[in-house]
C-alpha cells in the first residue's frame, strides 16, 4: 500500500472484461510530505478520485481482487481511499483542508 496523487485520467479501448466499465485514474507515489518518490502507476479508481486528490493505493493483485469483489480479475493497482492527514510521531505532515 502507498500514498498517491491523481495526476490525471486515462481513456482506451479496453478489451479486458474485468477492465471495462471502469476508471482508470494515473497516480503518482508520494511521500507522506508530498515529495514525488516511485514511478508513476495506472490505478482502477474504486472511490472516485479525481486529479489532484491524495489516495491511498494498493499495488497487489489478491487485495486488489478483494476490494472489487471479482476473485478472478486480472487487476493489480487500485486506489481505495482519500487521504484527510498524515501524522508522523505526533507532527501533522499532510492535511488536505490546509
Amino acid at each position: 500500500m502507498f500514498l498517491a496523487e491523481v495526476i490525471g485520467t486515462v481513456v482506451s479501448p479496453i478489451s479486458v472484461p474485468e477492465l471495462q466499465g471502469r476508471t482508470h485514474l494515473m497516480v503518482r507515489p508520494v511521500t507522506p510530505e508530498g515529495k514525488v518518490m516511485g514511478k508513476t502507476k495506472i490505478a482502477i479508481d474504486s472511490i472516485g478520485a479525481g486529479v489532484g486528490d491524495r489516495v491511498l493505493v494498493v499495488d497487489e493483485g489478491g487485495s486488489a481482487r478483494q476490494i472489487l469483489d471479482d476473485p478472478e480479475a486480472g487487476i493489480r493497482t487500485v486506489i481505495l481511499g482519500f487521504v484527510d492527514s498524515v501524522s508522523m510521531h505526533g507532527e501533522t505532515v499532510y492535511d488536505h483542508r490546509a
